[in-house]
């Protein structure tokens, strides 16, 4: 492989091979702020897809998180933060109705009791029961332990005696920024891309 002065070889990207660290196998999992074009987060993903962008030159590294991912060779610094080389435009709603999206912006919270768990330990409920004319919507879906799923079971909240602890809304762009604030406070590279 040669090193062309101009490519990202040269700023950084690769590493002469150095010694695997232990508990570094959950690196590629780990979220990377993306960017667009003009420095703008438009959103979150593993370490895993960031690399990937970065390699098929979709992306630039705008900042590295400390691990490496090794091959026989080389070991290549992971994105903590990565740049879109081409501006995307972003619709308004961007996000797709899913459970991880529900519990995303319900922050893996029972929006009934306020227990915070894994997503394997949460699932979702129908605030209107289907059987009562109750849809799959943002505003009708919240994440729910299985406790409180359990007692609610085909009722209004009401009806079981529960309250929501706020009412669902879409996930619009004010809430992926709000999300990416939260995560980034474990990060301290992305302050600069999202406190401004």
């Amino acid at each position: 492989m040669e090193h062309d002065p101009g490519s990202r070889h040269a700023a950084g990207m690769y590493a002469p091979a150095v010694p695997h660290r232990h508990g570094d196998g959950h690196a590629l999992l780990s979220p990377v702020l993306v960017l667009n074009a003009s420095y703008e987060p438009i959103n979150v993903c593993a370490a895993r897809r960031a690399l990937v962008l970065v390699l098929k030159g979709v992306a630039m590294t705008e900042e590295e998180n400390g691990h490496f991912l090794h091959s026989a060779r080389v070991a290549m610094r992971l994105p903590s933060v990565i740049r879109l080389l081409e501006y995307r435009r972003i619709p308004h709603q961007s996000r797709a109705l899913s459970r991880k999206n529900i519990l995303l912006r319900d922050r893996n919270t029972c929006q009934y009791c306020g227990t915070v768990l894994p997503s394997s330990e949460l699932t979702l409920d129908h605030v209107i029961p289907r059987s009562r004319g109750g849809s799959s919507t943002w505003e009708n879906l919240v994440a729910c332990c299985h406790p409180c799923n359990r007692r609610k079971g085909n009722q209004f909240p009401a009806e079981a005696g529960m309250k929501l602890m706020r009412e669902p809304r879409a996930f619009n762009l004010h809430t992926s920024r709000h999300i990416m604030r939260l995560m980034g406070r474990s990060d301290d590279k992305w302050r600069k891309y999202l406190f401004y």
